[in-house]
């Protein structure tokens, strides 16, 4: 016997969430599925905090730091990334979460959520379009640099634990690896 996943749409999501259906639950939408997030340890919580406030003086102006609010993929996800980097729009977010056109990167702090984060994740964030993917691996206190889209995956995956990374939105800015490991 084959089972058969039920899918669901952002939409359909969206109504769950507005009913309270999943008010108690910490879950993200990926490709349909509503999938439970893993709870956050205090070297997640810590270094996801840092890295964010780091960014936010790096930043100004150029860019608006979200942690841990979702985003709206095409691909039926809504996932809750620890950091997405958005355009300023203001009270625009007051009518939907950033789109992809409104992302210049996102970054994931991962340690039982590794696998997914550099797997799954990967793909969806590729699919839909996100030009640049970062995954700090907490087992490790190193940081995975995803970019070059080809084919709805990144061609390009870098690993670092020191220097400097220039984001692809953000050229002229240099983003210190170790404000964001916080190791």
């Amino acid at each position: 016997m084959t089972m058969i996943t039920a899918k669901w749409s952002i939409e359909e999501y969206h109504r769950m969430i507005e009913a309270g259906i999943l008010s108690d639950r910490k879950v993200e939408l990926l490709q349909g599925e509503i999938i439970e997030m893993s709870p956050e340890g205090e070297p997640h919580a810590y270094c996801s905090h840092e890295a964010a406030n780091y960014l936010i003086k790096l930043l100004g102006d150029l860019a608006t730091i979200r942690q841990a609010k979702p985003i709206t993929l095409p691909n039926e996800s809504e996932p809750e990334p620890d950091i997405a980097i958005v355009q300023n729009l203001g009270r625009e977010y007051l009518l939907h979460h950033p789109y992809p056109e409104n992302i210049f990167w996102v970054i994931e702090y991962a340690n039982s959520s590794l696998e997914k984060d550099l797997e799954t994740k990967s793909k969806i964030y590729a699919q839909a379009g996100i030009l640049e993917y970062w995954v700090v691996n907490l087992r490790k206190f190193n940081l995975v640099v995803f970019r070059d889209i080809l084919d709805g995956e990144y061609a390009t995956k870098q690993t670092f634990t020191t220097g400097i990374i220039q984001p692809v939105a953000f050229p002229d800015i240099a983003v210190e690896v170790e404000k964001i490991i916080n190791k």
